[in-house]
């Protein structure tokens, strides 16, 4: 009896370890599939926009971990290029939305129009049904029509007079804008900016890539010759094999003492929502799974935090007036918060 009763927690602990063990197996060759689909496109894309590998690395990573993306910087530097060589190398639908002061909501999410013949209004999608929606410069329209795509954002859908009509995935808003001082700009609310998993700026290129710039771009169009690297199933793949990625409950714990920093009242106005504590996880899970691991390390979370927090986080004023900024507390933060 006494040998019976402890054969049977043995026997529960096994079964526990060899589920783990498959788990982790699993997690680990559906991260190299990832790595290997992310690494081909990234490459192609590499070949248009040169010298930025950071915000190509960033765009997959945004899209692989379900979220959005927001590009902000000075025109002319390669924000909505970024946004069409991602949408130009996933074989799925892309749809670009110049924003300007008189687009309304109804331009974005669609309308429902009389149908003369059969007596019935009909359903006339907008450009946002798309798997990849390039926003072009999203401040240059009435916050009225930048709430349009809170709804789309965080719920894949969009809802016109009383209906509700679902996003096909994968989707993913690939938003630019222009500095907030800029002429004929309107700021995002901090909802919307919320919604973004990351904010990334491109940055004037090198002088080296400037002159391949000028070499290559200024006789044919760069995006010509790019190809599709993969279906929009392939990345559906993908983003199924990131969910297998393991955090463990000690990295989990990290972020929210990290999340738990960026609230403090002395420091900032307003501090990290929970919902960027996740989304800085699942960016996370698919930087590590990019890197053919299946499992989230710290460096993962350090080095994604100041591009998924900084544009959520508000200073305070006594701290700006003193040449701090939120990315530079944050820093702060991350250098000095032990991992345990």
């Amino acid at each position: 009896m006494t040998l019976a009763r402890d054969a049977a927690p043995r026997a529960r602990t096994a079964a526990r370890d060899g589920k783990a063990a498959r788990a982790d197996a699993e997690a680990r060759d559906g991260a190299e599939g990832v790595a290997e689909l992310a690494g081909r496109a990234m490459t192609a894309m590499s070949e248009v926009l040169d010298g930025k590998p950071e915000a190509i690395e960033l765009a997959w990573t945004v899209l692989l971990a379900e979220g959005h993306l927001l590009v902000e910087d000075v025109p002319g530097v390669g924000k909505t290029l970024l946004a069409k060589c991602l949408s130009a190398v996933v074989g799925g639908v892309s749809r670009r939305i110049q924003f300007t002061p008189d687009l309304l909501p109804s331009d974005v999410i669609g309308v429902n129009v009389f149908d003369t013949q059969s007596k019935t209004f009909r359903f006339r999608r907008g450009p946002i049904f798309a798997n990849i929606v390039i926003g072009d410069e999203i401040n240059r329209a009435s916050p009225k029509t930048q709430s349009a795509l809170l709804e789309s954002m965080a719920e894949r859908q969009a809802s016109v007079d009383g209906e509700t009509y679902e996003l096909s995935p994968p989707f993913m808003v690939v938003a630019t804008q222009n500095p907030v001082d800029m002429e004929g700009t309107y700021p995002l609310p901090e909802a919307q900016r919320d919604r973004f998993m990351a904010r990334i700026s491109i940055g004037y290129p090198a002088p080296s890539d400037e002159i391949t710039m000028l070499t290559t771009h200024a006789r044919t169009d760069p995006l010509a010759g790019l190809e599709p690297t993969c279906s929009a199933d392939d990345v559906l793949a993908a983003v199924e094999a990131v969910r297998h990625v393991r955090a463990s409950d000690e990295l989990k714990d990290y972020i929210v003492r990290l999340l738990a920093e960026t609230r403090d009242p002395g420091k900032f106005t307003l501090g990290a929502s929970p919902r960027s504590g996740l989304h800085l996880l699942k960016a996370s899970m698919a930087r590590a799974a990019m890197q053919g691991r299946g499992y989230v390390l710290p460096d993962d979370v350090k080095a994604l935090a100041t591009s998924v927090l900084t544009h959520r986080l508000i200073a305070k004023p006594a701290l700006t007036f003193g040449g701090e900024t939120p990315a530079s507390l944050l820093e702060d933060i991350v250098s000095t918060l032990p991992v345990h």
